[in-house]
């Protein structure tokens, strides 16, 4: 068998185990599979290394391919992963110098000493096991925390066996947290002020579950009151609060893209603020566009690059069509596809044609299928036949995308 028999069988081989870990990744339910699935990877991995496959002149190894695809596995197994006593431990230890460093007001102090004692109580109920501290003030709420944080600890969780307590321990957690920065600062009081006096609180009803300006926030999504979440933004000094604010707007897409928003997102944008350009996307801001072409160019930053390539997509404005079409010629394989990806959510059938020769003449499989995808969102029977005739792939994912066309061309579709 000649070397190049060897290596191709390697890839192969290699792929189909990749391809079982996968799947076992689908199917796990305890930590002992996701050791096993890890075990697995760390063999194949090794394997590869060994392998020494060669690196072609012009098209992506085959062992990046497969060097990718275990990162990905390896991120994925992570994430399912947990939760850990220690991270709910750790986060409870993170809340004290919250508390710590807080400048609270009368009322603001009150309001800690009772999240607390009601986060303990919590824990205690959760554990099985009462937290005794009577929580009167600052510093015997700091021991609370601590006691808490001990109590998980001595429970000796296991993250299968006990993984609903776990998760209950986390959400303990984070309604501490909302409680904590819902609590009142000597700085929040003008703030709070001014936002009672521009009626930021108004629709909220008698009882409030969660901290008023996050309810007041999802209240004002509900009413489309774009003007009440910048005003909420622009005021509240609270990375909870302006996360939160952000992913309002861009939830609110088209509804919130009011002269003000979009003026104030385009500013942020200017400063290459990726928040920003995509809730720009969402909201379809065609006055966005000279700023995002801008971006398409920036490839010594893939990450700018990629969320500018989806708002452009999104926006859906003929000015993006030639930028985002250059950038299928890149060598850059990460880049490629995000273009293609964009020209689908673009939708113009002037991309159909840098499309089509991207989707037979391009080497990288994933390209190629981004292309397919992309024709096939454009929809014409133009576009689906330009799919359809690449014939077959040996890759999966776009074989998949022509099988895809052909039953959408076989539909009524329109000409063009």
């Amino acid at each position: 068998m000649s070397n190049g028999d060897e290596e191709a069988e390697t890839v192969d081989s290699l792929t189909e185990r990749l391809e079982a870990v996968g799947e076992a990744l689908e199917a796990a339910e305890t930590e002992a599979d996701l050791d096993e699935i890890e075990a697995d990877l760390d063999a194949i991995e090794s394997e590869l290394d060994e392998s020494e496959l060669p690196v072609p002149d012009d098209e992506e190894s085959p062992a990046d391919e497969l060097e990718s695809q275990i990162e990905d596995y390896r991120n994925n197994l992570e994430a399912q992963r947990g939760p850990y006593a220690e991270d709910v431990t750790d986060d409870i230890e993170a809340a004290k110098p919250t508390i710590e460093d807080g400048e609270w007001t009368e009322q603001g102090e009150g309001e800690v000493v009772e999240a607390v004692a009601a986060f303990a109580e919590t824990v205690g109920e959760i554990l099985e096991s009462p937290i005794d501290d009577a929580v009167t003030g600052l510093d015997s709420a700091l021991d609370a925390l601590s006691d808490s944080a001990l109590a998980v600890t001595n429970a000796d969780l296991d993250p299968d066996e006990d993984s609903e307590t776990l998760e209950s321990l986390v959400e303990a957690v984070d309604t501490l947290d909302a409680d904590l920065d819902e609590a009142q600062e000597w700085s929040d009081l003008t703030v709070r002020e001014t936002l009672r006096a521009e009626g930021y609180y108004d629709v909220l009803g008698h009882i409030k579950d969660y901290p008023p300006e996050w309810a007041a926030l999802k209240e004002h999504e509900k009413r489309g009151n774009t003007e009440m979440v910048l005003l909420a933004y622009d005021l509240l000094d609270s990375d909870f609060m302006e996360e939160h604010c952000l992913d309002t707007l861009a939830r609110m897409g088209p509804v919130a893209a009011t002269d003000e928003a979009i003026d104030e997102m385009l500013q942020l944008a200017g400063k290459r603020d990726k928040t920003a350009i995509k809730i720009l996307g969402k909201m379809g801001a065609t006055e966005a566009v000279e700023t995002l072409v801008e971006y398409v160019d920036a490839d010594s930053d893939p990450t700018l690059q990629k969320v500018t390539f989806r708002a452009l997509g999104e926006i859906g404005d003929e000015e993006a069509i030639q930028p985002l079409a250059n950038k299928l010629l890149m060598d850059n394989d990460n880049v490629r596809p995000q273009a293609a990806r964009a020209l689908g959510l673009l939708g113009d059938t002037r991309a159909i044609k840098p499309l089509s020769e991207t989707l037979k003449a391009d080497e990288d499989s994933n390209v190629r299928a981004q292309a397919a995808w992309a024709l096939r969102q454009i929809g014409t029977k133009r576009a689906l036949e330009a799919v359809v005739d690449h014939g077959s792939d040996e890759t999966f994912i776009v074989q998949t995308e022509i099988d895809k066309a052909r039953r959408a061309l076989d539909a009524t579709v329109p000409n063009a």
